[in-house]
């Protein structure tokens, strides 16, 4: 018998302990799925808010840093049409430094207008084949003589790619000259084909000019040809 109540008493503890470690096991698979269960009420409440945020972030660049909008007009107007036989001999790449000034003297600080533009232009020369006429071109004693016109300027332009404004210093009570970049290309275009013209650039276009009509009339079957100008 008192076997028999040791080996109740046994089954008795043995069931409680089960009992109780069921219990335990339950309450920490709760817990976990509680906590999981938080977390993942926490980040669907976030979601929006981080979306909101990062809209509300990409709006502020938009804001701040606009995408400038150019719309054509659709109507085009072509003003002349002209047949042109000119012959380019010659390219220059130029870069001119410009300074633009208000020039407000001693109300620079609160009126004044200044600028530094970086241009990039190029300048291109050569010889107009139109202007030879078949007087302008002789044999004598064997010998082609070719008068050619004098070689002139045909484009002096800047490169809007290249250019640029590279500093701008304006007064405390002005928001710029809006014509004060343009007057600065303006000048930067007449300086670029000044600086061309000053190295040379027409006695170049002149030189490559006869070179190259030298090869090519010699091909058709002209073996001595002397260049003159009037």
């Amino acid at each position: 018998m008192e076997l028999m109540k040791e080996a109740r008493g046994w089954i008795l503890v043995i069931g409680i302990l089960v009992v109780v470690g069921w219990a335990g096991f339950s309450v920490v698979n709760s817990v976990r799925d509680m906590t999981g269960a938080v977390r993942d009420t926490t980040e669907n409440a976030l979601g929006p808010v981080n979306e909101m945020t990062g809209g509300l972030a990409t709006q502020v660049s938009q804001f701040l840093n606009p995408t400038p909008t150019v719309l054509p007009d659709p109507v085009t107007i072509i003003r002349d049409v002209r047949t042109i036989a000119r012959l380019e001999t010659i390219q220059y790449s130029v870069e001119k430094v410009v300074t633009a000034d208000r020039g407000q003297g001693n109300l620079e600080f609160l009126f004044g207008d200044q600028l530094i533009f970086v241009a990039h232009g190029v300048v291109i020369a050569g010889i107009d084949l139109d202007e030879i006429g078949e007087d302008e071109l002789w044999l004598d004693s064997g010998i082609l003589y070719v008068n050619l016109p004098p070689a002139e300027i045909f484009i002096a332009t800047l490169d809007n790619d290249k250019s640029y404004v590279y500093d701008r210093d304006t007064g405390l009570f002005t928001k710029g000259d809006i014509h004060l970049e343009t007057a600065a290309r303006q000048v930067a275009e007449a300086e670029i084909e000044k600086a061309a013209l000053e190295d040379g650039i027409l006695d170049l276009a002149e030189a490559n000019a006869e070179a190259y009509l030298f090869r090519f009339l010699t091909t058709l079957g002209y073996p001595d040809i002397v260049f003159v100008q009037d």
